[in-house]
């Protein structure tokens, strides 16, 4: 009859307890990599925008693109969020649109918010096809950005279990 005895020790015990202890830096590494893939290719697909000088529509008339300095207000008003625990403990971050254009207008004295103008880009509206960035660089990053973060986690792994 084959015996087979595994002798784990303190040794093992103690590695277990510095991988337990390192789990928040662990994911925090892991998740930003994956957020890095998508992120990259949001902003390359801001970039691929199509570009049109403004324009005063007539009945019906719709904007196809977006001006030079509103591709240029999503690009620098894109970034990724820190990373932060919901309370079911899963670890989370955010990829998004913060401030405002540069051009301020009567109805937004501040400047057209860029959360809104890249939703309206995004999804489109009443006055403007729409032209998705976001949802296809998700769409086609998908499993990269997975398999960068299983070869992260892997990686501090296996620097703490050493």
């Amino acid at each position: 009859m084959a015996r087979y005895a595994f002798k784990a020790g303190d040794e093992w015990a103690v590695k277990l307890s510095r991988l337990a202890a390192g789990q928040d830096k662990v994911a925090g590494k892991a998740i930003y990599a994956g957020a890095k893939i998508v992120a990259d290719k949001i902003k390359s697909n801001i970039e691929s925008l199509p570009e049109e000088k403004f324009r005063y529509l007539r009945d019906g008339d719709q904007f196809d693109g977006v001006t030079k300095e509103q591709k240029q207000d999503l690009a620098e008003s894109f970034g990724v969020a820190r990373v932060d625990t919901d309370r079911n403990g899963d670890y989370n971050t955010k990829l998004g649109f913060d401030g405002y254009g540069k051009h301020p207008t009567e109805k937004y004295p501040q400047g057209l918010p860029n959360q809104l103008l890249a939703r309206a880009v995004e999804s489109g509206s009443s006055v403007r096809r729409k032209q998705p960035f976001v949802r296809t660089a998700v769409r086609s990053t998908k499993k990269t950005a997975q398999a960068e973060m299983a070869r992260v986690i892997d990686e501090e792994t296996e620097k703490i279990m050493k």
